[in-house]
C-alpha cells in the first residue's frame, strides 16, 4: 500500500465515516462539501489517487460507486490531546490528529486516542509517546487501566475501588498511588484503556 497525502488521507477518513454512519458512501458533492470546496474535479482527482494506491474501488455511472478495499476498511480515530501517566495534569481535549485502526479491532462506541505522557506505567508496558486506544465508559473493574478525572484533571493509572476509597495505582515504584476518600473529592472515569499502538522509530 503506497503511502498517503494528508488530502487523501481526509478524503479516505470522509468516505469511511460516511459509509460508517449512514451504511452507504457519500456523492462527489458531498465530499466535496466536506472538504470545502465547491467543484467536483478535484475530489475525482483523489478518489483516483485512491483507487490506484489500492484503498476504494470505483464504479462508474454510479452517484456512491464507491466501495473501500479490505485494506482502506481503517477506521480514523482522533487523538485528542495528552493523558499523563504520573502526576495529575489539566486533561488537553484539543485534537492533534488522527490515527486510523483496523476496524476489526474497533470496539463500538466512540473510541477515540490520548497520547501518553510520563512514566509511571512502564511496568504496564506503557511509555512515553504512546497512543492509548480509550473506550469511553463511566464506570471501571478493579484492575482495569483507565483515564480518570481527579479534581478536573487527568491521569493514567490502574483502578481499584476499596472499601472507603478509590485508588489510583501506578505501575511504576517511584510514584505513589493517588487515594482518593469518600467525601474527599470525585474520581470519574472517563474511559477503559483498551490498547496500545507505538511507532518505533
Amino acid at each position: 500500500m503506497e503511502e498517503l497525502t494528508a488530502r487523501q488521507k481526509e478524503v479516505l477518513e470522509i468516505v469511511s465515516r460516511h459509509i460508517e454512519e449512514y451504511g452507504y458512501p457519500p456523492t462527489l458533492r458531498e465530499i466535496g462539501a466536506k472538504l470545502g470546496v465547491s467543484g467536483t474535479l478535484g475530489v475525482l482527482k483523489h478518489l483516483d489517487a485512491l483507487e490506484r494506491k489500492g484503498y476504494l474501488r470505483r464504479q462508474e455511472g454510479s452517484t456512491r460507486g464507491i466501495t473501500l478495499s479490505q485494506q482502506g476498511q481503517g477506521v480514523p480515530l482522533p487523538i485528542v490531546g495528552q493523558v499523563r501517566a504520573g502526576t495529575l495534569h489539566p486533561a488537553i481535549e484539543d485534537i492533534e490528529g488522527h490515527f486510523t485502526i483496523d476496524r476489526s479491532q474497533m470496539d463500538k462506541g466512540g473510541t477515540f486516542f490520548l497520547r501518553v505522557k510520563g512514566d509511571s506505567m512502564i511496568h504496564a508496558h506503557i511509555v512515553e509517546g504512546d497512543l492509548a486506544l480509550v473506550r469511553p465508559q463511566p464506570d471501571a473493574h478493579n484492575k482495569d487501566i483507565v483515564v480518570a478525572m481527579v479534581g478536573g484533571e487527568a491521569t493514567l493509572k490502574r483502578f481499584y475501588r476499596e472499601a472507603d476509597r478509590i485508588r489510583l495505582q501506578p505501575e511504576n515504584p517511584n510514584y505513589d498511588p493517588i487515594i482518593v476518600h469518600e467525601g474527599d473529592g470525585e474520581v470519574s472515569i472517563v474511559g477503559k484503556v483498551v490498547g496500545i499502538y507505538r511507532q518505533m522509530e
